[in-house]
């Protein structure tokens, strides 16, 4: 997919994030991780900057879902760790979700092109293709873009309701 695509499916796997977030009261802390998935969506294709990185290669598997993952967390322990052990733990965990939703969304939205995904590399070579679409399809790239957003309105407004019987 291009980049309105990789916006798109940011969006729709991190909207369950954010709707745990402000169901929580955290609407400030929901907004943030969402920039910070939309920002993000594309890193798994910085692997086309760098020579003899082979493109949706190491970029686009379960070892890099987790090392973004750990390098937001490392980044959220310490933004939470103003507000002592728990504040870094709770934001330590918070950036490891938002990091590996980031590159779980790019990845769900490659698997819906031909070319698809080898998620487990170097250890399993099997491909994961959907075949629904060629990465260059203006339709498909805008409609996973119009999906992202759709499910993030639905997610804050879900969010929020919840929160208000809550009471947060």
């Amino acid at each position: 997919m291009y980049r309105p695509g990789h916006y798109g499916a940011s969006l729709v796997a991190y909207a369950p994030v954010g709707f745990v977030a402000i169901a929580l009261g955290g609407v400030e802390l929901a907004l943030a991780g969402g920039a910070v998935a939309v920002a993000g969506a594309m890193v798994p294709d910085w692997d086309q900057r760098v020579p003899f990185v082979r493109h949706r290669g190491p970029t686009h598997t379960v070892w890099f879902t987790l090392l973004v993952g750990g390098v937001l967390a490392v980044a959220g322990a310490l933004l939470g760790s103003a507000a002592g052990f728990a504040g870094a733990v709770v934001l330590g965990a918070f950036g490891f979700v938002v990091g590996a939703t980031i590159v779980v969304g790019h990845l769900l939205a490659d698997v819906l092109t031909p070319m698809g995904i080898r998620p487990f590399g170097p250890l399993r070579d099997d491909t994961y293709t959907l075949d629904v679409a060629k990465a260059a399809n203006p339709i498909a790239n805008y409609a996973l873009l119009a999906l992202g957003a759709a499910a993030s309105v639905v997610a804050v407004g879900a969010g929020g309701a919840v929160a208000g019987v809550l009471g947060l």
